[in-house]
């Protein structure tokens, strides 16, 4: 088993592997903790203060899980050493470079035979806030969703600052937080961003997004539609 962990919670993450077996058992264990709901159960907890550090950490830990197609074949094994390495990179050089996304505190990978294996991602837990469509549907038209599709269109452009490609960018990898001037998009799932050299990022990542979100007007009645998509197509600086 590997643990890659912040230097500050390394030696409370080590006591509750050697207790648990896991991140996410230890999570799972924790009698203050919720379920969230994804791609699979995802538990939010607190992280007790470690030797030398004096507060709790709110904290997300996921068991990570194949999307798509193939996901009932491939559950929850992996390929060493795994994405969860990339993950940790991919999110260091986005917030870095100005993109919220939630910062990683550790992960955990087990090795199952010879070249796969299995791993647990923590986070820390972002400002009370819900993803997009949850987000969408309870502001009410006018100023709280003009304030969304603001802080979407300042998340697009970051990513585009840095040439960052999410292949997944769609409305649920969208977290909004906070009200108002201080609304903030947080991008999600940055395990599948790639960054890029040519100058297509920005028309690519606004193409996904805006597939995802017709996708949902039409199947689930999202009324995040075209008006909206041109308001933010034209703050985000992208070419329809």
């Amino acid at each position: 088993m590997t643990l890659v962990a912040r230097e500050w919670a390394s030696a409370v993450l080590r006591q509750a592997l050697q207790a648990h077996g896991s991140l996410f058992r230890w999570a799972e264990a924790q009698r203050s903790r919720d379920e969230l709901r994804g791609r699979g159960v995802t538990w939010a907890t607190i992280l007790p203060p470690g030797p030398g550090t004096g507060a709790d950490t709110p904290v997300v830990v996921r068991h990570t899980r194949h999307g798509g197609l193939f996901a009932p074949l491939t559950g929850d094994l992996f390929l060493l050493p795994t994405r969860a390495p990339r993950e940790l990179s991919t999110a260091v050089r986005l917030s870095a470079g100005g993109v919220p996304t939630p910062e990683v505190i550790a992960y955990a990978v087990h090795p199952v035979g010879g070249i796969l294996a299995r791993s647990d991602m923590m986070t820390r837990r972002l400002p009370h806030g819900s993803d997009l469509p949850d987000a969408w549907r309870a502001a009410c038209p006018g100023a709280a969703r003009d304030a969304i599709i603001d802080a979407v269109a300042t998340l697009l452009r970051a990513l585009s600052a840095l040439g960052a490609q999410h292949a997944d960018l769609n409305v649920k990898n969208v977290y909004i937080a906070g009200e108002g001037a201080a609304t903030t998009a947080y991008v999600l799932d940055v395990d599948r961003v790639r960054f890029v050299a040519d100058g297509n990022v920005s028309a690519r990542n606004f193409a996904r997004f805006a597939r995802s979100a017709r996708k949902w007007n039409a199947e689930r009645g999202l009324d995040l539609g075209d008006d909206a998509l041109v308001r933010l197509a034209t703050r985000a600086w992208v070419d329809q």
